[in-house]
C-alpha cells in the first residue's frame, strides 16, 4: 500500500489517442509480431513524488477476423508526466487506439524549501 504523507493530494486525468494507423496502412494495422506505439503525457504541473498511474481503454478498433491480443500501461512515470503505452503482438490488426489515464499523488506548497 502507498501512504502519502502530504495533506495536499493532486489528481489529474486525461484521456489521449494513441494512434490511428488504418487509413495509412501502418504497421499496427498491417504488419505482424511484436509492435508498440508510445504517447508521452505532461502532468500540468510537478507532484511532490512520483504519483500512482493507472491507464485503461477508452476506444479500441480492431480487425476481427484475427485473435487480439494487446497490452495497455503507463511507463516511464516521474513527477512531470510518463508514457502511455499500447503493445501488441502476433497477428492482430488494430487500427486505432485510445486511452485513458488518472495520476493522483502528492503535491508539493508554494512555500516548500527545496533543499
Amino acid at each position: 500500500m502507498r501512504r502519502f504523507a502530504s495533506q495536499s493530494i493532486g489528481v489529474e486525468q486525461g484521456d489521449a489517442l494513441v494512434f490511428s494507423e488504418f487509413e495509412d496502412g501502418g504497421a499496427m494495422w498491417t504488419g505482424q509480431g511484436s509492435r508498440e506505439r508510445r504517447r508521452t503525457i505532461t502532468f500540468s504541473e510537478p507532484y511532490k513524488s512520483r504519483p500512482v498511474v493507472q491507464v485503461a481503454m477508452s476506444m479500441l478498433d480492431a480487425d476481427t477476423s484475427v485473435n487480439l491480443r494487446c497490452e495497455c500501461i503507463a511507463e516511464h512515470i516521474t513527477r512531470d508526466g510518463f508514457d502511455l503505452v499500447f503493445k501488441t503482438w502476433s497477428d492482430s490488426r488494430v487500427a486505432r487506439v485510445r486511452l485513458t489515464w488518472i495520476a493522483f499523488g502528492e503535491l508539493g506548497f508554494a512555500d516548500d524549501w527545496d533543499v
